[in-house]
């Protein structure tokens, strides 16, 4: 064999490696998932053959573990709701406005110093936000609302909502700053050069070019806070409640889904098994959102791409 052919066939095969290597993180990937939805969609069935699937999703009573057990689902997901829309209101302003500052007009100097700083923030275990939530922001709110002669909880949405958005800010502003980044620097010189100002750029310019990856970053932290435990449970209390006051305690499904596995009740049970619904239905609340991100950073790069052209 010659040696070119030698070195030819070295490197199909070398191909053939990393493309059999690629595929297979893919299979294991796409595998994954639907063993994490197998895993809980069988003993969810389960759990409706006993108890109504339209009472769970609009019944407004959780009382597991008496006689005449309920299981209406519907102030855990608000709850849920409620607590995750206060953590993206603080997370998602501050986190993008840091992106914007860090990318378009820190200098190299001050970037290199501040940006650690900021994903200090995503290293802090979780139990430690909930700490800070329960000893210093819950007792700030409730000092807070009552000079204006409002009664809070200390076990509140809000005091919750609030770390839970600290604790997500350094995964949207890291994530945006890296694609506000990759927007090439010809489209800020053309626009500088056409006689907007640099505001006028970043705002009309820079932003809607990283707008996919922005909702990509957007999304990543909603996936987080609907994902958190700790803090709600140290923050917010274990109550089932359906309200709009965020000053008051609520609940959330993981922290619901926690409470039933850890408890002393038959596997088979409704009460346990009621957890495994709490997943399922957060498992779809998560795809759907998933499904429309996708449909809007598709929708945003289309145009993008005919703005280009």
């Amino acid at each position: 064999m010659k040696p070119f052919e030698l070195k030819q066939r070295n490197h199909n095969l070398k191909e053939q490696i990393i493309h059999f290597c690629l595929i297979s993180a893919a299979t294991v990937s796409v595998l994954t998932t639907f063993g994490v939805l197998f895993s809980i969609l069988f003993e969810a069935i389960e759990f409706f053959q006993m108890r109504s699937f339209w009472y769970f999703i609009t019944g407004i009573e959780w009382s597991p573990g008496v006689d005449n057990s309920k299981f209406g689902a519907l102030p855990i997901f608000a709850g849920t709701f409620m607590i995750t829309l206060i953590a993206m209101a603080i997370s998602l302003p501050i986190g993008l406005g840091s992106a914007v500052f860090l990318s378009e007009y820190a200098s190299p100097f001050w970037r290199d110093k501040l940006k650690p700083l900021l994903e200090i923030l995503a290293g802090i275990p979780t139990v430690v936000y909930g700490f800070f939530a329960a000893i210093t922001v819950a007792p700030a709110i409730v000092n807070f609302f009552a000079s204006l002669g409002i009664q809070a909880s200390f076990n509140s949405a809000l005091a919750s909502g609030i770390v839970m958005g600290i604790m997500i800010i350094p995964v949207i502003s890291s994530l945006s700053d890296d694609v506000i980044r990759a927007v090439p620097d010809s489209q800020r010189k053309a626009s500088l050069g056409l006689g907007m100002t640099e505001g006028e750029t970043i705002l009309h310019i820079v932003l809607p070019s990283a707008l996919p990856g922005i909702i990509s970053a957007a999304i990543l932290g909603l996936s987080k806070a609907l994902g958190e435990t700790m803090i709600v449970v140290m923050a917010a209390g274990l109550r089932p409640n359906m309200t709009w006051n965020p000053l008051e305690d609520m609940t959330t499904v993981t922290v619901r889904i926690v409470d039933a596995l850890v408890g002393d009740n038959e596997f088979n049970s409704p009460d346990t098994l009621s957890a495994f619904a709490l997943g399922l239905v957060l498992f779809v609340v998560t795809l759907v959102l998933n499904v429309i991100s996708l449909s809007l950073i598709r929708k945003f790069k289309e145009k993008y791409k005919v703005n280009t052209l």
